[in-house]
């Protein structure tokens, strides 16, 4: 790309973002050695708010010390050309990027499948794979086509592992309430491998709000999709539910350390608006909450 057009972009980008509050209580412990990254879904729109979240997450980086990203989906809305991606990815995360922190992208039914070639995205040309963090071994799937080819490979993935922690995420949640709802035959086709395989914690975006769904068969699902879209007050009323928030843009933070998980979901502005800690299901049921 021509550099006065970058440099045309990073003034605008400049001019979106409002100052923003810093960064608030850090509710990680920060133990030795342990696993630390964030989590966002559907935020590549390009808007004030994008930025002000990446401002935050900048912010909070500079207390967690996390140096990677996993994003559940939907990168970019819209337009996907060079400039896009500049735009909608390189200046609202410019800080992170800047401190080396990695991004590790899934697909969302909004993405470009050639986005799989975007190397800041660390998906090797593959619209499905897994990665490994000290303990943890990550599994990255294409939620929007799930065909019988992936599938064997996650069972084959998950069946190897060998990790301590296994956490799957991508897309389309198994568990939701709101607009979309639950993608009960996803659910069908996954889940049975999920608790066959121990996996206790799995990531979704696809709704554009924060929800924490009660443990289903020992596993608890996160939705966090509110990174840059959002429909404030989206989130329905479902005994199935033990968090939520839909009033504003929201990122995660979580710290894996042996057999505990903690996780910290954060407003826009730097709120905390839901924490807890989870336990393997080997280890003891899961607990969590404010």
């Amino acid at each position: 790309m021509h550099r006065g057009l970058i440099a045309l972009l990073i003034l605008a980008g400049a001019w979106l973002v409002a100052p923003v509050p810093a960064a608030q209580d850090l509710a990680l412990p920060l133990k030795p050695d342990s696993v630390r990254f964030a989590v966002i879904g559907d935020f590549g729109n390009g808007g004030s708010a994008q930025y002000e979240v990446g401002q935050q997450m900048a912010a909070f980086q500079q207390k967690a010390m996390f140096n990677f990203v996993i994003t559940v989906g939907d990168n970019l809305y819209g337009g996907q050309q060079p400039r896009d991606f500049v735009r909608k990815f390189e200046l609202p995360y410019k800080a992170l990027l800047d401190a080396k922190v990695d991004f590790f992208a899934s697909l969302g039914n909004h993405d470009n499948p050639n986005q799989r070639f975007y190397e800041p995205f660390n998906m090797g040309g593959n619209r499905y794979h897994t990665f490994k963090k000290g303990n943890v071994r990550f599994f990255v799937l294409d939620s929007t086509y799930m065909d019988p080819v992936q599938l064997a490979w996650l069972e084959k993935e998950l069946k190897d592992s060998g990790s301590d922690w296994k956490i799957p995420y991508f897309h389309h949640p198994l568990y939701a309430s709101g607009q979309h709802g639950s993608e009960t035959d996803l659910r069908e086709l996954l889940e049975p491998l999920f608790v066959k395989y121990g996996v206790d914690v799995v990531f979704s975006g696809h709704e554009h709000f924060y929800q924490r769904i009660k443990p289903q068969q020992g596993i608890t699902y996160f939705v966090t999709g509110a990174a840059g879209q959002l429909r404030r007050g989206d989130l329905r009323p479902s005994p199935m539910t033990a968090a939520g928030f839909d009033a504003d843009r929201s990122f995660m933070l979580i710290e894996i350390a042996d057999q505990e998980l903690t996780f910290q979901s954060i407003s826009r502005t730097g709120k905390t608006v839901d924490k807890g800690t989870i336990l393997q299901r080997t280890a003891a049921p899961a607990s969590g909450g404010q």
